[in-house]
């Protein structure tokens, strides 16, 4: 056994691929207003119904014209303009201008635009001042998107600019997935919610508001049944209902070895276990498995243990859960300005802040003390430090990955 081998713990990438595989996406589509797509899941490929633009129009403010006529005189007389909504509809003639504002059609005739800033108006003669090339300054019909083109492809979570171009192509209702519904519940009988008093031993539950904040930017129906007591009825009763109910259970707390962990061995009587223990820091103590059809995420009691298990293991399950097509995470290597301690065994996710020094290069250092417990070091970060399960450590000036924080930890 290699001084990285730890008993008991999955690899985080076995546990990544067994998530995977446990995930049959859902197929139930319904179709909706293009008000309300953002953040949908798109469930078919869609095509453009027209080409964007939809008609030769101008890039620039200026004249439209046929650069031929310019080869042997430097003026043209002005005939009509071109605006937006109010074409010239007559066919340019040899030694005539139009004038054309951005978004204009270009006239029959013409074939190119010259801005006006490189002209010059007296009356109706028009005073060119550089040399006129074919097709300059000319947006051309399907330049941007071709008929039939496919705009978005199935699984796309829509962004603010995916509405916009949908918009664009006068795509009035969309093909998404049904919206997930996931029961999200705390356990532990020292839980207090925020604005009650706080009893000898007790502790506020801030980890259901951390994950439910992060399942509302998913878009997801979240069922919000509380803070259940360490007792093995109620918790049964917690998982049955959620069971019926959703798509997937999200507990925290009580997937530990306490006296008073119960969330694994009830969910070992009420459903399966598929793994439990990942070899991460934190959040060694993460559990998955299944009640009925739902699946079930045990996120560990620790504030910033729940955060990065539901961040790094639960979300991405829970997009392609969705039907949304999941996208590769982006590091980068970075040198660090901070001595960062750590023993070999488990994969860190230490909290960083990344910036850049004076020469823009880009620089990383941790928030300071990493306790499983303290959610300063996840609110002060924008990016995690990723030690290997080999690493003892890093010194000041060494180069490490980092993983800036994407939207739904931003």
């Amino acid at each position: 056994m290699g001084q990285c081998d730890t008993p008991g713990m999955m690899a985080l990438d076995e546990a990544l691929n067994r998530l995977r595989h446990a995930v049959t996406p859902i197929t139930s589509i319904e179709s909706i207003d293009l008000t309300r797509g953002l953040d949908r899941i798109v469930a078919q490929d869609i095509t453009s119904a027209m080409n964007v633009p939809a008609f030769n129009n101008s890039a620039m403010d200026g004249y439209a014209l046929k650069a031929k006529n310019l080869e042997q005189q430097s003026s043209l007389t002005l005939v009509g303009q071109s605006f937006a909504g109010a074409p010239f509809t007559n066919v340019l003639q040899h030694g005539q201008c139009v004038r054309i504002m951005t978004g204009g059609v270009i006239p029959e005739g013409a074939d190119c635009v010259i801005m006006q800033e490189q002209s010059r108006a007296d009356g109706n003669d028009i005073h060119f001042l550089g040399k006129a090339n074919i097709n300059n300054n000319i947006r051309f019909t399907g330049e941007d998107i071709r008929q039939g083109q496919v705009i978005l492809s199935k699984g796309k979570r829509l962004s603010p600019s995916d509405i916009g171009l949908l918009a664009s192509v006068g795509q009035a209702s969309i093909p998404v997935f049904r919206r997930l519904k996931v029961a999200l519940f705390s356990t532990g009988d020292e839980l207090r919610l925020p604005g009650q008093p706080l009893s000898e031993g007790c502790l506020y539950d801030s980890n259901r508001f951390v994950v439910a904040a992060m399942l509302s930017r998913l878009d997801i129906e979240t069922l919000n049944l509380g803070i259940i007591p360490d007792d093995p009825q109620a918790l049964t009763d917690a998982f049955t209902t959620a069971a019926k109910k959703c798509d997937a259970i999200i507990s925290t707390g009580g997937v530990s070895v306490g006296e008073a962990d119960y969330t694994k061995t009830i969910l070992e009587k009420v459903g399966h276990v598929d793994f439990w223990k990942i070899a991460i820091k934190p959040g060694k103590p993460f559990a998955f498995g299944k009640v009925n059809d739902a699946l079930f995420f045990g996120l560990p009691g620790n504030p910033v243990a729940a955060t990065v298990t539901f961040h790094q293991l639960a979300l991405p399950t829970l997009q392609a859960l969705a039907g949304e097509v999941v996208k590769t995470t982006m590091s980068l290597n970075v040198q660090t300005h901070s001595a960062i301690k750590k023993s070999a065994g488990r994969i860190d996710f230490q909290r960083g802040v990344l910036s850049s020094d004076h020469n823009n290069a880009c620089r990383v250092d941790n928030t300071g003390e990493q306790g499983s417990g303290m959610l300063t070091s996840m609110s002060k970060a924008n990016c995690y430090i990723k030690l290997s399960r080999e690493s003892t450590g890093v010194d000041c000036g060494e180069d490490v990955e980092v993983i800036p924080f994407d939207r739904w930890l931003s």
